[in-house]
């Protein structure tokens, strides 16, 4: 898995200031159960100076998710509420000295969290700008703005950073075309031109790609199919079930079954499976519904037939 820091370790394992703030006066509410995270931060803060005395988090998330909270509670309080809406999200993951990049998402929805909870505060509706029509990742409800905002805020360039950074393209990845407008879009305001086979910037030597480079495409496909399979249980328990259909490079195509067919929470589903994946594998690999397998002249297909890799 990744390697994280010590002080992301610290954080997750002893999380400072976890659960509401007693006589709160500030929330912010941020994610959505529905769409894999969710953060709620509360702030006390004194109303003459407007500085805030003390914060607390509930978070519904992964470790780091955890610790991006944890870290953001530390680092504001004390601030005034013009001083802590300075602080980024590269400070969040700077002060736990360092987010795999697959991880940076938790660190942008602690930011708005706070931006939340600031409008809260002031008597504001904070919008996080979903306007209609304007919604340009479904699976994860993640807006054009905030794309914007983020590609903007820490340089990005490459479809693969957004997923990073904010799960937009992460799940099914319809919204890829939509992402690339985006990147077009901003990185033509700097002067610079949107590449889509331009390769992600270097990943963090936490990503432990040694791994992958010593695994054979046999292996990998096996790995993939364990992966799964120690996933079935827990939705078969539910009426649900997933089985592995093809491998196409960084593409895994699945198909849901019984009752996860038509549920709600489908995409909730697979972005499961997909971090599960990309932790073992230590590279990104996008999961994606084996409806959406392109169509075409029929072709040799790209993976070792399971029951061969049984035996192997």
């Amino acid at each position: 898995m990744w390697d994280y820091s010590e002080t992301v370790k610290e954080h997750f394992y002893n999380p400072r200031n976890a659960g509401a703030v007693d006589g709160a006066n500030a929330t912010g509410d941020v994610g959505s159960l529905s769409c894999g995270d969710a953060l709620r931060l509360t702030l006390k803060v004194n109303p003459d100076t407007e500085v805030i005395e003390d914060a607390g988090f509930q978070t519904f998330g992964c470790g780091s998710a955890i610790a991006s909270s944890s870290a953001l509670t530390e680092i504001i309080k004390g601030m005034t509420l013009e001083e802590a809406l300075k602080v980024s999200n590269q400070d969040i993951a700077d002060y736990l000295d360092g987010l795999p990049p697959e991880k940076m998402h938790c660190s942008v929805m602690g930011r708005e969290a706070l931006q939340a909870a600031v409008a809260d505060y002031k008597g504001e509706e904070w919008k996080d700008d979903h306007e209609e029509g304007a919604l340009i990742c479904k699976c994860f409800a993640v807006d054009a703005v905030l794309i914007e905002e983020t590609v903007r805020a820490n340089g990005l360039t490459t479809v693969e950073e957004v997923a990073h950074y904010t799960k937009a393209g992460g799940g099914c990845a319809s919204c890829h075309e939509g992402i690339e407008e985006i990147l077009a879009k901003v990185l033509a305001e700097a002067g610079a031109t949107f590449d889509p086979e331009a390769a992600p910037k270097p990943v963090v030597e936490a990503t432990p790609a040694a791994l992958v480079a010593g695994m054979t495409g046999v292996q990998r496909i096996k790995k993939i199919d364990e992966v799964i399979e120690s996933m079935r249980p827990m939705l078969q328990a539910d009426a649900g079930d997933v089985e592995l259909v093809e491998v196409m490079e960084d593409k895994v195509y699945v198909n849901m079954k019984g009752a996860c067919i038509n549920c709600q929470l489908a995409s909730v589903t697979l972005n499961g499976i997909q971090e599960k994946l990309v932790e073992e594998l230590g590279e990104f690999v996008r999961v994606i519904p084996a409806s959406q397998l392109a169509k075409g002249p029929a072709k040799k297909p790209a993976m070792v037939p399971l029951g061969e890799l049984v035996q192997s």
